[in-house]
């Protein structure tokens, strides 16, 4: 397959746009690039994570799935994305610092790359690696 770019967009519905901001821009840092209205009265927010956009997309009606604990741990699917840092600890101690607590603390999975998992307020989750 051929793509039309480097990267990916990855699309997340979330239960509070306000609370899914908080966490993804203002906690973990991405840029927000845009916002728009959806169809049905919903709002996305569009992010930036490298070259990857990240979509926030909110409805005012509930949904009904909600996603599984654990990440890769307790259910099959789409469980989770990976997003490469250079410093791994100093990013999970800024983000203690603000209360957010990897479910997954630093863990080696092969010799010189480290992950750890945090939830975002919906329960999905993301995984940092640092490689070496």
């Amino acid at each position: 397959m051929k793509t039309a770019k480097d990267s990916i967009d990855l699309g997340i519905v979330v239960s509070d746009g306000a609370r899914a901001l908080a966490f993804y821009r203002d906690a973990l840092g991405m840029e927000q690039i845009g916002e728009q209205p959806l169809p049905g009265g919903g709002r996305m927010y569009r992010l930036l994570c490298g070259t990857s956009h990240i979509k926030l997309s909110t409805f005012p009606a509930p949904r009904e799935g909600k996603a599984a604990p654990g990440g890769p741990f307790e259910a099959s699917g789409l469980r989770y994305f990976t997003i490469s840092v250079p410093d791994l600890r100093g990013l999970l101690t800024r983000l203690e610092g603000q209360g957010i607590k990897p479910y997954m603390p630093v863990t080696e999975v092969r010799p010189g790359v480290i992950v750890a998992m945090v939830s975002d307020p919906d329960g999905n989750t993301v995984e940092f690696l640092q490689p070496s």
